[in-house]
């Protein structure tokens, strides 16, 4: 797999010092630099293109791809094309709204967490001073205490991808992006098909429009007529409650997989994930990391 976009000039510095201690000792002509990250080859050219190749390109890519899209308003598409992103829109929806959000696909250990929710207007006072916005601005101790009172009254559907299931499907044709437009799908799907008066259904943007439909060409059962929306979870109190109960999820699942085997997993796929994977090889062995692990990440290789 390769994928070549342009990085923007606030991000090229960080990329550099990134890879500073992963640079190969030749450079290719034309190139700042070129690192070898497990199995995945980067290189920056003069130009501002950045180029990754190799299985796990995707995983690597999507780090800077995310950046992109949070400080530049840039939507890439794992392909490497860009969609000209909308201008910025600070409106907050203030009609109800199906919304959803996913949680666990930059983690090396744990699941792939979907949920979609139903909020109406009679439900934002209450969720506003409960606190509820984008889970990743709140601390874990916060989503501990306030997702299940949003459980308790606001309805919502949820789609686990655990570790063997994900192991088995993701492939070339089955990346990152492709799996999370199914899980969107699959609760997005179930929960509209409760029949809830809503006004518009909302996504959190991670890849264009035309690319989130084509990956659910073979989905029997789709759902269309989606606003795709830059940082929705800001936005959009339905898509902020999907993200709250979606990390929930996800750190109880962190939890009994930390438990079954007696070590506390940490989330991300940073050095001490790598140092956690070998400790659970070195004791258990490689069949056990499959089991908690998505074997498709750079980390694998540094083991």
């Amino acid at each position: 797999m390769t994928i070549v976009f342009k990085v923007s000039d606030n991000l090229r510095e960080k990329i550099i010092k990134h890879y500073e201690s992963l640079r190969k000792e030749k450079t290719p002509p034309y190139a700042v630099f070129q690192a070898q990250d497990a199995d995945t080859t980067i290189t920056l050219y003069e130009s501002g293109k950045i180029m990754f190749q190799g299985v796990s390109a995707d995983i690597d890519a999507n780090l800077w791809i995310d950046l992109e899209k949070k400080l530049n308003n840039r939507i890439i598409n794992v392909d490497g094309t860009e969609t000209k992103a909308k201008p910025k829109d600070d409106t907050i929806l203030d009609y109800a709204t199906i919304g959803s959000d996913e949680v666990g696909t930059g983690d090396f250990f744990g699941p792939i967490v979907v949920t979609a929710t139903f909020v109406s207007p009679k439900d934002f006072d209450w969720l506003k001073e409960l606190g509820v916005r984008d889970s990743k601005k709140l601390r874990d101790e916060n989503i501990l205490q306030i997702a299940p009172q949003i459980m308790k009254k606001i309805p919502y559907v949820t789609t686990i991808l655990d570790n063997p299931t994900y192991n088995q499907n993701y492939s070339k044709n089955n990346n990152m992006n492709k799996l999370k437009a199914i899980l969107h799908n699959k609760a997005l799907y179930e929960l509209k098909s409760k029949n809830y008066n809503y006004a518009k259904i909302v996504v959190d943007q991670f890849c264009s429009e035309d690319n989130y439909y084509k990956y659910l060409k073979d989905v029997p059962e789709k759902v269309m007529h989606i606003t795709f929306m830059t940082k929705a979870e800001d936005k959009v109190l339905s898509v902020a409650c999907a993200s709250i109960i979606s990390r929930y999820i996800f750190l109880r699942k962190m939890d009994e997989l930390s438990d079954s085997i007696h070590i506390s997993l940490p989330k991300g796929a940073g050095t001490e994930v790598d140092k956690v994977a070998k400790s659970i090889v070195d004791e258990y062995g490689f069949d056990k990391l499959k089991e908690i692990a998505k074997m498709n990440f750079s980390n694998v290789s540094k083991i």
